[in-house]
């Protein structure tokens, strides 16, 4: 016990015994000890207890308690009261002015912040950007579904897929006409979520211009290459022996630009849809055909094992899944050593989904490289992809045929063992098997 209390507790017991001395004194001169004892007591409890009353209902009131004067029990209880209101009261100031100092953060960022409640989906907060971005207004927007507020945005939908919802990288604002948004979900707690909106139509313009001017250029360069390619077969290199090496070269050359404008073109048209037909692609006859491709890249160099575990068909366009599913298969001839083992395999997968996979056991991509390789014209090794005769677009044509399917591409691979590209499919674009195809065979 601090000295102070200590101090405080002995002048309140000295006092008590003082009063009953003082009674005990009076109550032997009027020959009535007890009953003047007893009274004294008496008033020593009551004291005591309307001292506790008022202590209760002070505190009960969340009142303040004035600085005491004296130095007795209830003085020092009362003191210790004052200073720990003055504490919470300091703790509560320091707070307010850290939530301030945050909000005032929150409301000068330039993307639209919004805090959502996340069962009922109702707006909590907002800071000034979502404004601009969103047209929501203070206060009316306060307390109402956010779904309701960003129409014609299916955020409601959005929303419900929780910790699980995907970034939404390209929108229109609700509020301005011209500007779009990317708009991501961040769970910070278990009730509330932050909905970020970000004005990203300058990277958006930037990325069409991009676009734009790659599809313009390749199909510039389609004319003189054909010219060129076209020249170049009109050569015999048996009229100029000693030209021979030249030519040849000068073909590979040309037959390589060509494919790499070819690719360009194919990349830009995919980024340029928002997506793809609805029809049923056989899988039998996709692997069929996917077989008879990897044996004549392979001429009889490789291992060529096809299975069809899954009886189901994918829905979508055949045309670019059979581009996607064909660069695999390239690359897999590509970059696997004669005597190796190449696989084509179709599987089902927990959930009803279903993956189209190419295995091989080749060379294999150190893992540092893994997070990029589906990037243009990203290269592993340079001298081997230019060896071999690739572009550096396959994985990245591949990437967006399977987003334009809301498909991913899976990457396992290890450096000596091979490498397994994996296109995982929901049940969305999985179909049960018409009866009248067959499956491939191992």
């Amino acid at each position: 016990m601090p000295p102070r209390i200590h101090a405080a507790w002995t002048r309140t017991l000295l006092q008590l015994i003082a009063v009953l001395a003082a009674a005990a004194i009076a109550g032997a001169l009027v020959d009535h000890i007890w009953m003047a004892l007893a009274v004294a007591a008496l008033g020593v409890v009551a004291w005591h207890y309307w001292k506790l009353y008022d202590l209760l209902a002070r505190l009960t009131s969340r009142s303040r308690v004035p600085p005491p004067q004296g130095d007795g029990v209830w003085q020092e209880t009362d003191r210790m009261l004052h200073r720990g209101q003055q504490d919470m009261r300091a703790r509560k100031r320091r707070l307010i002015g850290m939530l301030r100092a945050y909000r005032a953060v929150a409301a000068a960022l330039p993307d639209a912040v919004v805090v959502v409640e996340r069962n009922s989906q109702r707006v909590q907060w907002f800071n000034r950007a979502a404004t601009s971005l969103l047209g929501l207004q203070m206060p009316r927007d306060l307390g109402k579904p956010v779904g309701d507020t960003l129409q014609p945005l299916p955020v409601a939908h959005w929303l419900a897929q929780g910790r699980r919802a995907e970034p939404m990288l390209d929108v229109p604002s609700p509020h301005s006409s011209g500007t779009r948004l990317e708009l991501r979900l961040i769970p910070y707690s278990e009730d509330l979520w932050l909905l970020l909106a970000r004005d990203v139509t300058r990277i958006m313009k930037l990325e069409q211009m991009r676009r734009d001017f790659v599809a313009n250029v390749s199909h510039e360069l389609r004319t003189p290459l054909t010219v060129v390619h076209g020249y170049l077969d009109m050569l015999d290199p048996a009229d100029q022996p000693e030209w021979a090496p030249m030519l040849a070269e000068m073909q590979n050359q040309s037959q390589r630009m060509t494919q790499l404008v070819e690719d360009l073109l194919t990349l830009s048209r995919l980024e340029a849809q928002e997506g793809v037909g609805e029809e049923t692609v056989p899988m039998a006859s996709m692997l069929a055909t996917l077989r008879r491709e990897l044996e004549v890249l392979s001429q009889g160099r490789h291992s060529i094992a096809v299975e069809d575990a899954s009886p189901t068909d994918l829905v979508g366009s055949t045309r670019e899944l059979h581009s996607a599913f064909s660069n695999l298969v390239s690359n897999a001839v590509r970059y696997t050593p004669g005597g190796g083992c190449i696989t084509i395999r179709h599987a089902p997968l927990p959930g009803g989904g279903v993956a189209l996979s190419v295995e091989d056991t080749g060379y294999g991509i150190p893992a540092a490289h893994l997070p990029r390789i589906t990037e243009r014209f990203y290269r592993v090794s340079t001298s081997r992809s230019r060896e071999s005769g690739g572009t550096g677009l396959g994985l990245a044509i591949v990437k967006h045929v399977l987003h334009l399917h809301q498909a991913r591409l899976e990457i396992d691979s290890e450096v000596g063992r091979g490498s397994r590209f994996a296109c995982h499919f929901t049940a969305d674009r999985v179909r049960a098997r018409d009866p009248q195809y067959s499956g491939a065979t191992a």
